[in-house]
């Protein structure tokens, strides 16, 4: 059974929950096969990396949320992959206690720092640990070799998608540890894709300082300034990075691949919506899918998600 890890953003734990039960109570909607193997994201603390999650940190509604997915038997990945982490910032308070939370043998994190995932690995040596796709490893001999250390799995970097001739020098035991990111709306060989992770590595190391300003100096922390952060999901067949549904179900899992990521923490609900509904849903069902995802979503938007 191949695992799709979805994204999950602030505003779309309502969504993930609604999706998990859905998935069960309604399987004539969905494909066969697959599994939600997790969801991933971070509050706003200052390991996060990735995407910008700016704002304060409530550990009760982290835990409500870690405890939403977790009594459904899905795992929770958290995004530390912050590239810019210092010694320093390995104390910092809420991302500490963040992991102490959610270090209950079924939740996991992503790492980029090699000083962060050391720290992971003596602190909380029981939970799982997956190799991010923000190191931007592109090279094979790079990737079996990350693939050689104790990771859970290895984000490989999205440029690999379709690389056919490159992809099938991985073993089969190595492509069952590979996770793919599917959805990627970047640009293939992008020359600021490090350059972009580390200025949010760095603004998330100013988390601290921003309770403290004010409205017009917060303001100075704006998302990075990129022309492809639009998206629109029945345009990526013009990628070379965009792996298809059909393709996902048939020729990527023939190859031995089981692990796939759906990115989409930067999104409203209503285009992460859409992009769980064409990867998850059969497509004679997608209509009937989509419509019980999104009112009954829209239904538990007062809760404390």
């Amino acid at each position: 059974m191949i695992g799709f890890h979805v994204a999950e953003s602030t505003k779309s734990v309502s969504l993930n929950v609604v999706l998990a039960d859905l998935i069960k109570e309604r399987p004539d909607y969905f494909r066969e096969g697959f599994r939600i193997a997790s969801y991933f994201g971070s509050p706003a603390v200052m390991w996060n990396g990735g995407r910008m999650i700016l704002g304060n940190f409530y550990p009760d509604r982290a835990k409500a949320i870690l405890d939403g997915y977790n009594s459904r038997g899905i795992p929770y990945r958290f995004t530390f992959t912050n590239p810019s982490i210092t010694e320093e910032a390995l104390e910092d308070r809420d991302s500490n206690m963040l992991l102490n939370i959610a270090d209950n043998g079924m939740n996991e994190v992503i790492v980029n720092s090699p000083l962060l995932e050391s720290y992971i690995r003596q602190t909380h040596p029981n939970m799982k640990i997956t190799s991010s796709t923000c190191k931007c490893i592109t090279g094979i001999d790079e990737v079996k070799a990350e693939l050689a250390k104790p990771y859970s799995l290895v984000v490989l970097d999205y440029n690999f998608n379709n690389d056919f001739e490159t992809l099938e020098k991985l073993t089969p035991e190595e492509r069952k540890r590979c996770e793919l990111l599917i959805n990627s709306h970047c640009v293939p060989g992008c020359p600021r894709r490090k350059e972009h992770y580390k200025y949010i590595g760095d603004v998330m190391m100013r988390l601290g300082d921003m309770k403290t300003m004010t409205g017009e100096e917060r303001a100075q922390f704006a998302e990075w300034d990129c022309p492809y952060r639009t998206f629109e999901p029945y345009e990526q067949e013009r990628t070379k990075l965009y792996i298809k549904p059909e393709d996902v179900f048939g020729k990527y899992t023939d190859m031995g691949f089981e692990n796939f990521k759906i990115e989409g923490r930067g999104s409203n609900l209503m285009v992460l919506g859409e992009q769980l509904i064409m990867y998850l849903a059969k497509p004679e069902k997608r209509d009937a899918a989509r419509y019980a995802l999104m009112t009954r979503t829209l239904n538990y938007s007062y809760l404390n998600f």
